[in-house]
């Protein structure tokens, strides 16, 4: 089988729709991340996009972590370069522009967050696959798709995917407008 992970992203000149006031509401990072987050982490923001959680993430690592915000896209990452520097935690976000075959990141991590963003991929075992070699022992991954673009039928295609690739199923929590699942390494 082939571990091709060729991406077909959202525009960058779609950014409004996934950064604005009613999907910050909908979407309130400590709500959706307090749990898997803690002081010191190295988390992957994966297909930021614009940035809706990356500066929340900074925030909730800390001074002692690291983000590191991943996009295919130039023009979404020099979107978040603007509001991390405006947020003041630029010391603590790194970005990262994956290719449109391969993340291509050699760090480790505690923490991968990939919030409406598999369903782009056409290849999930291949990212899920590398998502897991990222993965420090027992890291996580949080899987968010949204409910109107995502049936149910295929988001269970992509937590057996993740299941293929070697991640354990922890749970399923409640995210607004979303079906979502947390793995383990």
């Amino acid at each position: 089988m082939s571990r091709s992970l060729h991406i077909d992203a959202c525009p960058a000149w779609f950014a409004w729709a996934i950064d604005n006031p009613v999907r910050r509401w909908l979407h309130k990072p400590e709500e959706i991340l307090g749990r898997l987050i803690a002081p010191g982490f190295t988390v992957v923001d994966l297909g930021c996009g614009s940035g809706p959680f990356t500066i929340a993430l900074a925030q909730m690592v800390g001074s002692s972590g690291r983000v590191i915000a991943i996009d295919v896209q130039p023009a979404m990452l020099a979107r978040v370069q603007k509001l991390v520097a405006q947020a003041g935690v630029q010391d603590r976000v790194e970005l990262h522009a994956c290719g449109r075959e391969h993340i291509g990141l050699s760090a480790r991590v505690d923490f991968v967050l990939a919030f409406w963003m598999v369903h782009e991929v056409p290849n999930p075992l291949a990212l899920f696959a590398e998502i897991h070699e990222t993965l420090n022992p027992n890291g996580k991954l949080l899987l968010v798709e949204p409910k109107f673009h995502v049936g149910r039928g295929d988001f269970e295609k992509e937590v057996g995917a993740a299941l293929e690739a070697k991640l354990e199923l922890l749970s399923r929590p409640s995210v607004r407008l979303s079906r979502a699942a947390v793995l383990a390494k």
